[in-house]
């Protein structure tokens, strides 16, 4: 049987366990970004009942969307801390995938909303508690020489599930209800969001049999894990990994843009669900396609060379969307906003990587994944408030915060990898 499991492994050249935790994330991405094309449609469905705050629709989507990535970026930090402190990584990994699976269960009873913010708020507590633990457990199973292709992999996966779900989401909705045995229907939004739970749960069992925390995973309960703003070192104004947050935060806000304004996007290309689907997933086949290679080739060549390329590529592909007037072409500007994307994604969290001390895996990669957080949270919601003044403004905020970023992480951040090929020991514990 492990003979097996390493044939499987060795074409990705990675430790099964990094495989296994793909997989699994894969699973759970599926669910997730269901939810990104569902919420908007159920929102405007006429099923959502209660007050609205006074909020326009697109507005109180944002505002729904957004409630997610703020807690669950809000709560990394304090979920990679406690986990640097215990030394353990799986235990954090279920519960946060637990909590997802009921959460999505709960949106089948969802009719106001308050309901609908209650329960995107404790799925973003719930994912602040994998997101930290594994991208830190996929760290301390890679070295310097292969960091970049393990992110590689291991984001490929994820986006790979991410990707997926709204492909299909809107698909789902339409086509419902759903004949079941015993002369039971079930409606397109129950169905998406069943299909949701069932993902985080398989997930769930994924992690709890393939995965477990490497040897060398240690506590660190005495050291210093907080991060400065400033560079210690006095080489650069800034502190690199501090940098390579705010980076990552601009750029998700940028690609973020698109989820919030739906409606309108759909009514300026005079286009159905369908349609934004194949778009909203153009970005992630892109990060499919090249974030393995990206990772292997950063481990070889250097992250900070593709870093600054992608932010760069970001700006032009961003500032597109807002002009674009046909379905296709925003397919294809979506599609070369998920390459710059691909080029800033495994390399970012591969230098962090290489800057985090033995036992700050958790507290370190936070900070990337956290302003993420944020930015995917910060996105949404800068759309629905900027769409009002004109469809192409959101997407200029967008293109200038890539231009900021790139300018910081080209005058801030220096290269500390001596690049060199590896052959990485696969299957090994």
């Amino acid at each position: 049987m492990r003979s097996l499991v390493d044939r499987l492994v060795a074409p990705f050249a990675v430790d099964r366990r990094v495989l296994a935790l793909a997989g699994a994330r894969m699973a759970d991405g599926i669910g997730n970004s269901f939810l990104i094309i569902v919420i908007p449609l159920y929102v405007t469905s006429g099923v959502v009942e209660g007050t609205a705050f006074g909020l326009g629709e697109s507005l109180l989507i944002g505002l729904i969307l957004s409630l997610f990535g703020f807690l669950n970026s809000s709560f990394q930090p304090l979920t990679g801390r406690l986990s640097d402190r215990l030394g353990r990584r799986k235990p954090f990994i279920l519960v946060g995938l637990a909590g997802l699976a009921l959460t999505n269960a709960a949106y089948v009873i969802a009719e106001t909303y308050v309901s609908l913010l209650l329960i995107r708020g404790l799925q973003g507590v719930s994912v602040a508690f994998i997101i930290p633990s594994s991208v830190a457990l996929v760290n301390e199973l890679a070295t310097s020489g292969d960091r970049g292709g393990n992110m590689g992999v291991y984001n490929t996966f994820r986006l790979i599930g991410f990707g997926a779900g709204p492909a299909v989401a809107g698909a789902v909705v339409s086509r419902g209800p759903y004949a079941l045995p015993g002369g039971m229907t079930v409606d397109g939004f129950d169905a998406a969001f069943y299909i949701a739970t069932l993902a985080a749960t398989t997930s769930y069992v994924m992690v709890t049999i393939l995965v477990s925390d490497p040897k060398s995973t240690a506590a660190n309960a005495g050291a210093d894990l907080s991060i400065p703003i400033l560079d210690r070192s006095g080489t650069t104004l800034l502190d690199p990994i501090f940098t390579l947050g705010l980076a990552s935060f601009f750029m998700a806000t940028s690609i973020a843009l698109f989820a919030t304004i739906q409606p309108e996007v759909n009514a300026r290309l005079e286009q159905g669900a369908t349609w934004f689907g194949l778009q909203f997933a153009a970005f992630i086949i892109a990060q499919v396609a090249l974030q393995t290679p990206i990772g292997r080739a950063c481990d070889r060549y250097g992250r900070r060379p593709f870093i600054v390329t992608g932010m760069v590529l970001l700006i032009p592909t961003t500032l597109a969307q807002g002009v674009i007037l046909s379905s296709p072409l925003m397919f294809v500007a979506r599609l070369s906003q998920g390459v710059a994307a691909a080029m800033v994604f495994a390399p970012s969290l591969a230098l962090a990587g290489d800057l985090a001390g033995e036992g700050e895996s958790g507290s370190k990669l936070s900070v990337l994944t956290m302003a993420f957080g944020y930015g995917i949270a910060a996105g949404p919601l800068s759309s629905g408030v900027l769409i009002r003044f004109g469809f192409e403004v959101p997407f200029i905020f967008g293109s200038a915060l890539a231009v900021l970023g790139a300018i910081l992480v080209y005058t801030q951040v220096e290269e500390t990898l001596e690049t060199t090929a590896s052959i990485p020991v696969v299957g090994s514990d």
